[in-house]
């Protein structure tokens, strides 16, 4: 049996991101495109912009580089700072799931 938790970080009692944000950097640096990404999560490129330029001025650092399009086309790809808030809110993740089941098990004595 597996235990399921859904965690967000909040500022002002405001959600700032959780597990879909994360999701949409993670993306956008893998596809190297804004365009790409909404597609793949059924937004309007409008929209997953929206959401990623209001990350970054909630959290006042600059988490996406876009290059525009030309003879070798455009892109985007995150900054040093968006590469980093991925990487640790899914090392974060990984511990709180590890914590979670291990203390469920411990409560239920899996039972179940």
């Amino acid at each position: 049996m597996k235990v399921r938790t859904k965690i967000w970080v909040e500022r002002d009692n405001k959600p700032l991101f959780g597990d879909g944000k994360i999701a949409l950097l993670d993306a956008i640096e893998r596809f190297g495109s804004i365009k790409k990404t909404a597609r793949e999560f059924g937004m309007s490129y409008l929209h997953a912009q929206k959401k990623i330029k209001t990350l970054e001025k909630r959290l006042d650092i600059k988490l996406i580089e876009t290059t525009i399009g030309g003879k070798g086309g455009g892109g985007s790809h995150l900054t040093e700072e968006g590469k980093r808030l991925v990487r640790d809110y899914k090392r974060f993740r990984e511990g709180i799931e590890s914590m979670v089941q291990k203390r469920f098990n411990e409560v239920f004595n899996v039972r179940f």
